[in-house]
């Protein structure tokens, strides 16, 4: 059988690709369906890009149509009269008022003082008045009523040299408080070494047990006024040492001369550090 070699100019493109293949498969009917489909894709968006761009314009036209017609005022400038200037009429001259009296001034009070001439036999017809009534008021020819002059008061003497004493006026001291910083301290008689002695002295060493070493305590107690001792307390690591410390200061009978505030005693604090050696 011979094959029919003739060549069909009508066929399309895509009738050609497609020759003796499966064009019921969906790329030919794509194929075949692509000009219509750009031709309408087209026609479609040139319409609504028309109907985009024209609308703002059909929008603003039916605005115009439907706004209502403005009125026209006219307005003319109108020329101002000035009010006429009201005339003040000016208050007439009045005479004025007429000064107000002199004060008259209290007449000064004289009393007639006539000295008399010294000729023979004079004949005083007012005497002098007495000195206390000089004294109140002037003295002048003749008698005349008015303010008497106040009496004459005599100045005051000049000042002097004088002697301006100052009484020092010392602080009361209280007898109950006790005192840490005093203006004289208190004194044992002999000194503070001799307190030392004696309660080294009085000490009894066999309350320790000898191999404690160097022992400390800080012994308190207070001063009275009369030179006695109360309020004794130790206060050390060792509770025997702080025990006899104690006792042996109570048992020094002799008493101190007592610090003094202003020159008078009141109650003081000591402290004495006792430092012992055990071996």
């Amino acid at each position: 059988m011979a094959e029919d070699n003739t060549y069909n100019s009508n066929l399309t493109l895509d009738e050609i690709v497609f020759e003796n293949r499966n064009k019921a498969y969906g790329a030919y009917d794509l194929r075949s369906s692509y000009r219509s489909v750009l031709t309408k894709a087209f026609i479609f968006g040139t319409i609504l890009f028309c109907v985009a761009a024209f609308t703002p314009f059909v929008i603003m036209k039916i605005k115009q149509m439907t706004a209502k017609d403005t009125q026209e005022v006219n307005a003319k400038l109108i020329d101002i009269v000035p009010e006429e200037d009201k005339i003040i009429e000016q208050p007439k001259d009045e005479p004025p008022p007429p000064p107000p009296p002199p004060k008259e001034e209290p007449k000064q009070e004289v009393i007639q003082n006539v000295v008399p001439e010294p000729v023979k036999a004079p004949k005083v017809e007012t005497p002098p008045p007495p000195i206390t009534k000089q004294l109140e008021t002037t003295t002048g020819l003749e008698n005349q009523e008015g303010v008497k002059t106040p009496s004459y008061t005599p100045p005051p003497p000049p000042p002097g040299p004088s002697k301006s004493t100052t009484v020092e006026v010392k602080p009361q001291v209280s007898e109950t408080q006790v005192y840490t910083e005093v203006e004289q301290l208190a004194e044992f008689p002999g000194g503070i070494n001799s307190f030392r002695s004696k309660v080294q002295n009085s000490f009894d060493t066999s309350v320790m047990s000898g191999d404690e070493g160097t022992v400390k305590t800080e012994i308190t107690f207070v001063v009275e006024r009369d030179g006695s001792i109360t309020d004794v307390k130790a206060n050390g690591p060792n509770k025997d040492f702080n025990a006899e410390a104690m006792r042996t200061v109570k048992s020094v009978k002799n008493k101190w001369a007592p610090a003094k505030i202003n020159g008078q005693a009141v109650r003081y604090r000591y402290r004495l550090p006792l430092t012992m050696q055990f071996e």
